[in-house]
């Protein structure tokens, strides 16, 4: 355990904006964002049913098979129905837990889902029984709501990201309870991820390493021990208790625990020694009431690989014509810039370890790569990688197109011919590859992407070791729904430029 230094265990609910913040403030700010969520769900929904409505039998009602809405079909009142129903579904989907809301895919696929089947459902209906209400009615208004319900959460989960930045309040309260090691371990996890909501406010750490003077863990205090875990909740008002690993905790203490947390309105969560797996890979089977933890295996073929590959090549093959203007002026303005090709062809390390020739707008002078060993002292990252900020063999024009990450849009032809998909871990260098070890070697069973949680997360301003865990994370946790959120999160960063040097 880290060494003991003094502290007052009374000063230890400082939110991130100075004041203090307790269980009951927390739980009063989640319940407000969820009533205004569902205010802005309610209005997506309401415009999308209008807007279906009018767009079937407005002026663009010949695109839709015109003519005007039958007199003996309610219209009215099918629009509120729908409305209603709508946010029933929304509601039976769980799209609303707090716990579920403000990070993740979980709650971006439960709103698609929950609109999905209900648009199947009431196909299904008006199959059997003729409601008399226009298909395209009921197709526009689901496209429009599904958009826009996506769009509504994005915006307010932005907006929540913003505020738990500015003040504490707006995140969950942690006591964690476990050993040292793994409260630190833990408390990093969490601090890596600010946006989650988990702000860590104190620690109970076994009986018998409770010392006579207060003490912290790095920067976190401690203020009980497994025997005093009830007290230290109401010492620091916090609304959840996370246990961690500890061999002092066993099945029965556990149980205990949960037991008197019971009314007091504080959740308890579990945080298990398996870390960086995703939760659609995790299945809790109960075995004679012990909860048992089912991992599935990453997939790596199958069905869903192939959807990606036809789905990667589709997209990149129409995001190629409709960027070939911007090819052209990015050629001509190299050109102009210097002597030397418009293109560069560079040797990276694709799927199972096989080299294939990525393409790339060519960024720096011709001589680049002889000029690495004279560079090489001046290398500002750690690990395997070779990054400088003001690197003297980048061109004028070569600095604006890595700053928005233009000269990157000729991979696109790599993604066509199967090279590459477009999300995945970074395509590496053979003498990268030729360092690996064992788990940095995983890296390799997917396809290297365009873009990937690393170009979303800081790029270049990452280190090697968080470069790897990202790379890592979605090898065993990829998912398409994954790929299209790290797709639009791609061109926050782009914009941005964040970490592009």
């Amino acid at each position: 355990m880290t060494s003991a230094t003094l502290v007052n265990p009374a000063s230890t609910r400082p939110s991130a904006g100075g004041k203090a913040v307790n269980a009951a403030t927390v739980r009063a700010r989640q319940r407000a964002y969820v009533r205004a969520v569902l205010v802005v769900d309610a209005a997506v929904i309401c415009l999308a049913i209008i807007g279906g409505y009018f767009v079937r039998f407005g002026e663009w009602a010949d695109r839709f098979g015109g003519g005007a809405p039958r007199d003996e079909t309610p219209y009215a009142l099918i629009m509120i129905g729908l409305g209603i129903v709508w946010l029933a579904s929304l509601r039976l989907m769980r799209s609303y837990d707090p716990r579920l809301m403000g990070y993740g895919v979980d709650e971006y696929r439960r709103v698609a889902a929950a609109t999905v089947r209900l648009a199947g459902a009431i196909a299904i209906v008006g199959y059997v029984i003729d409601l008399g209400v226009a298909r395209w009615f009921l197709v526009l208004s689901f496209a429009i709501g599904t958009v826009g319900l996506v769009a509504g959460r994005y915006a307010a989960r932005k907006w929540l990201h913003h505020a738990r930045k500015r003040d504490g309040g707006w995140s969950r309260q942690v006591l964690v309870v476990g050993d040292a090691a793994h409260i630190n371990e833990l408390v990093a996890t969490l601090r890596r991820e600010p946006n989650a909501g988990y702000q860590v406010v104190g620690a109970c750490i076994p009986d018998g390493l409770i010392a006579p003077v207060p003490q912290r863990l790095g920067d976190v205090p401690v203020v009980g021990s497994f025997r005093t875990v009830l007290e230290a909740v109401e010492q620091t008002g916090v609304d959840t208790v996370a246990v961690t690993n500890a061999g002092e905790l066993t099945a029965i203490r556990l149980r205990r625990l949960g037991w008197q947390l019971e009314g007091t309105g504080v959740d308890m969560v579990l945080a298990p020694a398996l870390t960086d797996v995703a939760g659609p890979r995790i299945h809790t089977r109960p075995v004679a009431g012990l909860p048992l933890i089912h991992v599935e295996a990453p997939e790596f073929r199958g069905g869903r690989k192939l959807v990606k590959g036809v789905f990667d090549r589709a997209a990149a093959l129409v995001a190629l014509v409709l960027a070939l203007p911007v090819l052209v002026a990015i050629a001509i303005a190299i050109k102009v810039d210097g002597r030397g090709p418009v293109f560069f062809r560079q040797t990276r390390v694709g799927l199972r370890g096989k080299e294939f020739g990525v393409f790339k707008f060519r960024t720096m002078v011709v001589d680049a790569d002889a000029m690495i060993a004279e560079l090489k002292a001046r290398n500002e990252t750690d690990g395997l990688l070779f990054k400088m900020k003001d690197d003297p063999r980048v061109t004028r024009v070569g600095r604006f197109l890595r700053r928005y990450s233009l000269d990157e849009l000729p991979q696109l032809l790599n993604v066509l011919l199967g090279h590459m998909s477009l999300v995945g871990p970074r395509p590496p260098l053979p003498r990268e590859v030729a360092r690996y070890d064992g788990d940095v070697a995983r890296r390799l069973l997917v396809k290297p992407g365009i873009t990937g949680l690393w170009q979303v997360s800081g790029r270049s301003d990452l280190s090697w070791e968080d470069g790897i865990r990202l790379d890592l994370y979605y090898v065993e946790n990829w998912s398409l729904t994954t790929d299209l959120a790290i797709l639009w999160k791609t061109v926050g960063a782009v914009i941005a430029s964040r970490g592009a040097y």
